[in-house]
């Protein structure tokens, strides 16, 4: 399966990039990279995620990548990721939740 980087979620990596580097610019690159190649393990595997309790819906899932969760989509022949988020942040508060935006 392919998969697509939403524009929110590429502005949540590179949010997550610029705080990290303020104290390490290798660790903001090599954490990011990181992130990304737990998505490219969707291609293969994609109900490898567990549903997002708050989205209430099967197709939206989410990986959880240390303090990460990492929301996506799959759709028939694609994986769409929303956003990347911080696990202390409450969804449920969020006035337009991410998988609502795309």
């Amino acid at each position: 399966m392919k998969i697509f980087w939403t524009l929110p979620s590429i502005n949540d990596l590179e949010s997550i990039r610029d705080y990290i580097a303020r104290d390490s610019e290798v660790y903001a690159i090599n954490f990011v990279e990181k992130i990304i190649m737990a998505v490219e393990k969707l291609s293969l595997l994609p109900e490898l995620g567990r549903m997002v309790l708050e989205a209430d819906d099967p197709n939206v899932r989410e990986l959880i990548f240390q303090n990460y969760r990492i929301i996506y989509r799959i759709h028939e022949k694609a994986i769409q990721i929303i956003a990347v988020i911080h696990g202390a942040r409450d969804i449920g508060t969020f006035p337009i939740k991410p998988w609502e935006i795309v």
